[in-house]
């Protein structure tokens, strides 16, 4: 007598393998970032092994102002991983605290950016003066668009999140906001410490 296996029990699944379609996503659009910000760099790195005069022009960035941005972001980081802790457990409350938090911390940051640039403009250290200046507006200019950008996703994902909806945003908010950390922590020694 043959047993016959009924089509449910040949099929395994587990749901902890299933990935879903918004970390897919994000993930997709994190790697075209990727390139963007990769390209730049590269550019940036072949461009200074032929301007030895870059070094001198560096020395003018507020090495203060971006040890302190640093200190923002790392900051930030934690709070949104807090954040997604406490939407994993179900908190809402303690996870909008901690996306509020963030979003503070992101304005910080942009408020920083804002006193550097007016700085250095007023010290007539503009694209123009020379290739380092321009890469440098370029690529901080960049990643001011896209901390801008996650505070907006923030916001947003922070008001769901208040009406106990949707907590799973938290996670995806998360990576895009940990990626703008991570290319902040490239472009700080690039543009800052080596030249101190």
């Amino acid at each position: 007598m043959s047993v016959v296996s009924s089509p449910k029990s040949l099929v395994h699944s587990d749901a902890t393998t299933v990935v879903p379609a918004r970390r897919w996503g994000i993930w997709w659009f994190l790697g075209s970032e990727i390139v963007t910000f990769g390209g730049l760099l590269v550019c940036f790195l072949l461009s200074r092994l032929h301007h030895t005069e870059w070094a001198s022009e560096a020395s003018h960035t507020l090495l203060w102002v971006g040890t302190i941005n640093t200190i923002v972001l790392l900051t930030s980081s934690l709070t949104v991983i807090l954040a997604h802790h406490e939407a994993h457990e179900n908190r809402s409350g303690l996870a909008a605290r901690y996306l509020g938090i963030t979003i503070l911390l992101g304005l910080l940051f942009t408020g920083f950016k804002i006193y550097e640039y007016s700085h250095e403009v007023a010290a007539g250290l503009l694209p123009s003066r020379s290739l380092f200046w321009s890469y440098y507006y370029l690529m901080t200019g960049l990643h001011m668009l896209h901390v801008l950008g996650g505070i907006v996703a923030i916001f947003f994902v922070r008001r769901g999140v208040l009406r106990g909806q949707n907590l799973e945003r938290v996670e995806v908010a998360g990576i895009y906001w940990h990626f703008v950390d991570v290319v902040w922590i490239y472009l700080f020694p690039l543009l800052y410490v080596t030249s101190h």
